[in-house]
């Protein structure tokens, strides 16, 4: 009778080999991933201004986190900057998509926010202008952004936005709340967008907050309970100085699972500027 004879086993050295060789690969996606990681993180840390500036009466203080993994880092950014007119500009926002690219991109809305914003006094004409910008750059991704200008002069502060989260306020008379204004789409998606302006004036000392998505939501807390939260906080400190009401707010992005990274923007402000000496 003819028995059916069975295939060769591989050998321990033929097994031996290829799980080396997967081994080897799996080493050099995991170390070029590390690569594009550190890239980002770097391209992030350099893009985001070194210093905020500060005026008379007014604080300004920002921090930024990288997610608690890593993969997500690139997208988040703010800014704050001084007008030819003496305004403060502030801005914060947040790329679609993450790593290298994210990075990269956040960089150009930065830079291009800050050139039109030096021309255009008006938020929604700068948020328009960038918008139709970014889009001739012909790049697949979209961003969610928040411009404000504030008159040191007269305490009225403007602002537009793309998208973006809402921000939270608070005043040392007690009010608080988290801001419902009118915006429009993200930046990059279609030309020729309107962006509504807000006008505010900051009558009493307070403190006003801009945030990231990753300071209020995440696995552990949905946007709506993360701005609540976000806001009973400010309310509870919002007499301290803009360098510690930052870190504070950081701080509470832990309750979110800090998937995501995560950027804080304050405007520390006093009701009116102090007289000239």
């Amino acid at each position: 009778m003819n028995r059916r004879r069975t295939p060769r086993s591989a050998s321990a050295e033929d097994l031996l080999s290829t799980l080396q060789h997967l081994t080897a690969r799996a080493r050099q996606e995991v170390e070029l991933h590390q690569a594009r990681v550190e890239l980002a993180q770097a391209l992030q840390r350099k893009m985001l201004p070194a210093a905020l500036p500060a005026l008379p009466g007014l604080q300004t203080a920002a921090r930024y986190a990288p997610a608690r993994d890593g993969l997500d880092i690139g997208g988040d950014w703010y800014d704050g900057f001084l007008l030819p007119d003496g305004a403060l500009g502030l801005a914060i926002g947040d790329v679609q998509g993450h790593d290298v690219e994210a990075a990269a991109f956040m960089g150009q809305i930065r830079i291009a926010m800050r050139a039109i914003a030096s021309t255009a006094a008006d938020p929604g004409e700068v948020m328009g202008r960038t918008n139709d910008l970014i889009l001739s750059m012909d790049s697949s991704l979209f961003a969610t952004c928040s411009f404000l200008r504030l008159d040191p002069e007269t305490r009225e502060l403007r602002s537009a936005r793309a998208g973006h989260v809402a921000c939270v306020w608070a005043t040392a008379d007690g009010r608080s709340g988290i801001t419902a204004d009118a915006g429009g789409l993200p930046l990059g998606i279609a030309l020729r967008q309107h962006y509504p302006v807000t006008r505010r004036d900051l009558t009493v000392d307070g403190a006003f907050v801009l945030l990231t998505d990753g300071v209020i939501e995440g696995p552990s807390l949905s946007i709506d309970d993360g701005l609540e939260r976000i806001r009973r906080l400010v309310s509870a400190h919002a007499g301290a100085d803009a360098e510690e009401l930052a870190d504070r707010v950081l701080q509470a992005a832990v309750f979110t699972g800090h998937e995501d990274d995560a950027a804080v923007l304050v405007l520390r402000h006093d009701a009116t500027p102090p007289e000239p000496g």
